[in-house]
């Protein structure tokens, strides 16, 4: 999987560079999330606005990043959203999980 990660301020940005999160990548990005957090991070960004397709495995990998930034005091967010994608958080009900903003700069800008 294609994945960059940044530093803003204090939150960890995640860039997934990829047209598909799902059963076959999703642990990478859980890797990297769990990797953060073993360093101390606790506000994340994940920015998706190159992901057209997320399955349940990659939706379940967001929920547990979303559930390891909560333990730890702080909150994960999301960002850049495709239409698909965005269906499937809002057929799951997740978009109420969730804080979803169009972009990376306006996600950083809620924290």
């Amino acid at each position: 999987m294609n994945l960059k990660t940044e530093t803003n301020a204090k939150v960890k940005v995640i860039f997934v560079r990829e047209e598909r999160l799902d059963a076959h990548n999703s642990d990478e990005l859980k890797s990297e999330m769990n990797r953060l957090f073993e360093e101390g991070a606790k506000d994340l960004v994940i920015d998706l606005k190159e992901v057209r397709f997320i399955d349940s495995s990659g939706l379940g990998v967001l929920v547990s990043g979303f559930k390891n930034s909560s333990t730890r005091q702080g909150t994960l967010k999301l960002s850049g959203l495709q239409s698909q994608v965005k269906s499937m958080f809002e057929l799951t009900r997740l978009h109420r999980v969730f804080d979803i903003f169009p972009t990376v700069d306006e996600a950083l800008g809620n924290f």
